[in-house]
C-alpha cells in the first residue's frame, strides 16, 4: 500500500469543492474535478483563479504549482486512478450512499475517501461503501478551505484507525490544523460551538435586547478578535491572571452559570427566521454578496499572515 499522494479527485465543485481544488493545486497536486452541473467547469476555474492570488499572498503556492494541472470531467470513471478523494456532494444521505457505492467500485482499495459533510455521519454514509468502508472518513473543512486551516476528522464505525492516521498526515502536510473526534456527533465540533452562539444571538434578538447588526459587532469586535488568536478555554486561563484557570473558575463560576442560562426558549419559526433575515439585510445595507465575501477573505488573509509569521518565529 502506497501512502504517496500525487493525484487528487474532487467530487462536487461548489464553493467548498472549488476551494479545496485551489488548495490542492497550490500545493502542486494534479487535480481531477468531477461535477455534472451545467456551467460547473467555468465557475470552478474562475474560483481557482481568484483564490490563487490570495494563496500567493500567504506564500501557500508551492514552486512548480500550476492551475493548468486541473482537469475537469462529468464522469466518476475519470478519477479511477487518483490517490485521494475529497467528496463535496449534496447533504443528502441517499445521494451520499449511492455516490460512495460508485466510488467504492471505481477506486483502488487503498484510496481514502474523505467527505466534507458538515452534518451527516460517516457510519451512515459508508453503508453505501460495501467493498472497502474502512477507507472512508469525514474530513470536514471550514469555508473557505483554501484559507481556513481547521479540518475535523471523524471515523465511522467501519473506518480503520490507519485511515484516519493517513488522512491526518496528509492534511497536516498542507498546513491544516486537524482535530480528531473520539465519537460521532451531529454537526461535529466547531459547528456545534457555532450553533450555541447563534442560538444565543437569536434569543437576544428575539427578546429585543439587541439588533442583529449589534450582535454581530459584539462578536467580531469583542471575543471574536481573541478567538482568532486563542481558544476560549486558554483565554479563560489568561483571564485568571497569575492564578490561571483555577482562579478564573473561582471568581467566575457563578456568573458563568448565569450567563449561559438562556433568556428564553427560541423556536426557529418562520417569523423568527424573517426577523433574522430582515436584521441581516439592515446590517448589509447595499453591500453585495461578492463584496462581503471579498472583505471576509481579505481580512482572513491579513490575520493568517500574522499567525503564520508567529508560527515561523516559534519554529
Amino acid at each position: 500500500m502506497s501512502n504517496v499522494i500525487k493525484k487528487i479527485g474532487i467530487v462536487g465543485t461548489g464553493v467548498i469543492g472549488a476551494s479545496w481544488s485551489a488548495l490542492f493545486l497550490a500545493y502542486g497536486f494534479e487535480v481531477i474535478a468531477v461535477d455534472p452541473a451545467d456551467g460547473a467547469e467555468a465557475a470552478l476555474r474562475e474560483y481557482v483563479a481568484k483564490a490563487w492570488t490570495e494563496m500567493q499572498e500567504l506564500g501557500l503556492v508551492a514552486a512548480g504549482a500550476s492551475q493548468l494541472r486541473l482537469t475537469f470531467s462529468t464522469s466518476l470513471e475519470d478519477i479511477a486512478d487518483v490517490d485521494f478523494v475529497q467528496e463535496n456532494g449534496p447533504e443528502r444521505l441517499d445521494f451520499k450512499q449511492d455516490l460512495y457505492r460508485q466510488l467504492d467500485a471505481v477506486l483502488a482499495s487503498d484510496v481514502l475517501i474523505a467527505t466534507s459533510s458538515s452534518g451527516l455521519t460517516m457510519t451512515e454514509i459508508q453503508k453505501g461503501c460495501v467493498l472497502h468502508p474502512e477507507r472512508c472518513l469525514v474530513g470536514h473543512p471550514f469555508n473557505p478551505p483554501h484559507l481556513i486551516p481547521l479540518v475535523e476528522l471523524v471515523a465511522g464505525k467501519q473506518t480503520s484507525s490507519e485511515s484516519v492516521d493517513r488522512a491526518q498526515t496528509f492534511y497536516s502536510s498542507l498546513g491544516k490544523r486537524t482535530i480528531r473526534l473520539n465519537k460521532e456527533v451531529p454537526g461535529h465540533v466547531a459547528n456545534r460551538l457555532q450553533g450555541v452562539l447563534i442560538r444565543e444571538i437569536m434569543s437576544l434578538v428575539n427578546e429585543g435586547v439587541v439588533s442583529v447588526a449589534d450582535a454581530d459587532t459584539a462578536c467580531s469586535w469583542g471575543p471574536g478578535l481573541r478567538w482568532g488568536v486563542m481558544g476560549p478555554v486558554l483565554l479563560n486561563h489568561l483571564g485568571g491572571g497569575a492564578g490561571g484557570i483555577e482562579h478564573f473558575y473561582k471568581q467566575f463560576a457563578g456568573p458563568l452559570v448565569t450567563w449561559w442560562t438562556p433568556l428564553g426558549g427560541v423556536e426557529f419559526t418562520p417569523q423568527m427566521q424573517e426577523k433574522m433575515i430582515q436584521g441581516l439585510y439592515a446590517e448589509v445595507a447595499d453591500r453585495s454578496f461578492e463584496e462581503l465575501a471579498a472583505e471576509r477573505d481579505r481580512l482572513l488573509v491579513t490575520l493568517l499572515k500574522a499567525r503564520l509569521a508567529v508560527n515561523t518565529e516559534k519554529n
